[in-house]
């Protein structure tokens, strides 16, 4: 039997609430007939478009994540939206660690180790994003540098929260209009190291379970080949999935070479 494809992609601060909501009614309709027994499709919209999407988007087509979240389940955070404001529009996944977070935003391992843990606590899916710099690339520091992103992120969650984990491998120069996209075997190659650091984490059963998603620069040229990889369980599609045509053919794609 083949194995569930994990295709979505994060619209960060491109598209608002009218945006959104053609957007998914038209993707919706484009992949109704597609199996959801093969295809775990998931959008994450912007904040302000969450409701109006859950309304217009069947959860039994797609699933909802949110980009980000506060480490408390409420509290005096001003400008944070806590897991159970993202329950209460109908959210159930959430996106943590994203290269932008990190890198532009300054989160630290320990802050998305918070709202890991929170998230966990509040029973979200939770979508972990790892990756390396350019300049931690050129030095060989890769393999490094994801293990400790996913071993400090990972601090604490239970062996049976890996039932709702996802990972996914961004390396940073990768992601933008100017990223790169890894070749089909370094993606491979990285992902080899995550899957086995999850392994030493939650042992073989724990570790096997939970998807390994690769996104950067995936495009319709590149998505099939990538997908072929072992270990690579689906891809997190940037700016290729945010037309809802192009997406529904590299879904189609992708699903055909499975």
């Amino acid at each position: 039997m083949k194995k569930k494809v994990y295709l979505g992609t994060n619209t960060k601060m491109y598209k608002g609430i009218a945006d959104t909501v053609v957007y998914l009614e038209e993707l919706c309709r484009l992949t109704a007939d597609i199996s959801r027994e093969a295809l775990e499709l998931f959008i994450i919209p912007s904040f302000t478009a969450l409701e109006s999407a859950r309304r217009c988007a069947p959860e039994a087509l797609v699933r909802l994540g949110a980009q980000n979240m506060g480490w408390e389940e409420q509290g005096p955070y001003t400008g944070e939206i806590s897991p159970r404001m993202l329950r209460e529009v109908g959210v159930s996944i959430v996106e943590l660690g994203h290269s932008e977070r990190r890198h532009v935003l300054g989160e630290t391992d320990d802050m998305i180790n918070r709202k890991v843990l929170c998230a966990e606590q509040q029973g979200l899916t939770i979508l972990l994003c790892v990756g390396e710099t350019a300049e931690e690339k050129a030095r060989g520091l890769a393999d490094e540098v994801l293990r400790t992103q996913l071993k400090a992120g990972l601090f604490g969650v239970d062996p049976r929260g890996t039932e709702r984990l996802w990972v996914a491998y961004e390396p940073v120069w990768a992601i933008g209009e100017n990223g790169v996209p890894a070749s089909s075997a370094y993606a491979g190659e990285r992902h080899a190291t995550l899957r086995r650091t999850l392994i030493e984490l939650y042992g073989p059963e724990g570790g096997s379970r939970v998807p390994l998603l690769y996104g950067g620069s995936v495009h319709q040229g590149n998505a099939v080949e990538l997908s072929r990889e072992a270990e690579i369980d689906g891809l997190f599609i940037g700016r290729s999935a945010w037309d809802a045509r192009n997406f529904a053919a590299i879904i189609r794609e992708v699903l055909a070479a499975g």
